[in-house]
């Protein structure tokens, strides 16, 4: 991991992480940080979410053994709870070629905490794998974390409702990934009260949303929805990835060489 990358985790007030990744069962190929961390509204209680890649051996692909396409790991280490989700390649490679906005942040991920030649390849090749249709993807996210809120009242459904949208609408806009909502808020017109948003998330990871007009929410949230409908719309970007050979190519000459 490289000084930028140890930088990033420690203004995202995040430690050294390559230690937790010791003893996995297979060769990880990239770790990253996501959620709150890296959507720019963690929380002092807030969990570490990484995710990544990891290589199984052609064995476990074509044999009768099968291998674990995807391996999950919940702990705790020094009052820091940690929760480790990585896919196989072939794996994650579908999922991206899905349109899949999610992988694609995991996967470019300032927060590093592992890296690899691999996962330089994998990020040459994102800009290929995105297409107006990944706004399907952050509609209904948005979708589904707005009903969550309705149902809770928590603030952190609300701020992921708005993250969401507003990378959308970015992503539309100019066919690049931002999953930082403080840095969105400066790229797309937004209502100005997310920032306190923000600001109230971080005392408490479940928090409530006080002293939010229901009304004006849903009218600003409605408002995020048709902006994005018209970013899509607009939007330049190709209806199928581009890169679907080369990233064949790159996960059979990675399978082979392992």
């Amino acid at each position: 991991m490289t000084a930028i990358h140890s930088e990033r985790l420690r203004e995202a007030g995040l430690p050294d992480l390559r230690p937790v990744l010791d003893g996995q069962g297979h060769p990880l190929l990239f770790v990253t940080v996501s959620g709150a961390h890296l959507y720019g509204f963690p929380s002092s209680d807030s969990d570490v979410d990484l995710r990544g890649a990891h290589l199984l051996p052609l064995s476990g692909i074509i044999g009768l053994r099968e291998g674990e396409e995807t391996q999950t790991r919940m702990w705790d280490r020094d009052g820091l709870e940690l929760d480790l989700v990585t896919h196989d390649l072939l794996k994650f490679a579908r999922l991206m070629i899905r349109r899949n906005g999610y992988v694609l942040e995991q996967l470019l991920s300032p927060l590093v905490v592992h890296t690899s030649g691999v996962h330089s390849a994998l990020v040459d090749l994102s800009p290929g794998l995105i297409t107006r249709h990944h706004a399907h993807h952050y509609r209904g996210f948005a979708n589904t974390q707005w009903a969550l809120y309705q149902k809770t009242g928590e603030l952190k459904p609300l701020l992921y409702t708005f993250r969401v949208l507003l990378t959308g609408i970015h992503l539309m806009r100019t066919g690049t990934i931002e999953a930082h909502l403080p840095t969105l808020l400066d790229q797309v017109r937004a209502p100005s009260y997310v920032a306190g948003l923000i600001h109230d998330k971080a005392l408490a990871e479940h928090s409530l949303a006080m002293d939010v007009d229901p009304k004006r929410l849903r009218t600003d949230v409605e408002a995020l929805h048709t902006a994005l409908d018209a970013a899509q719309e607009a939007s330049r970007l190709p209806g199928e990835p581009t890169v679907y050979d080369a990233l064949h190519d790159l996960v059979v000459r990675t399978r082979v060489a392992a």
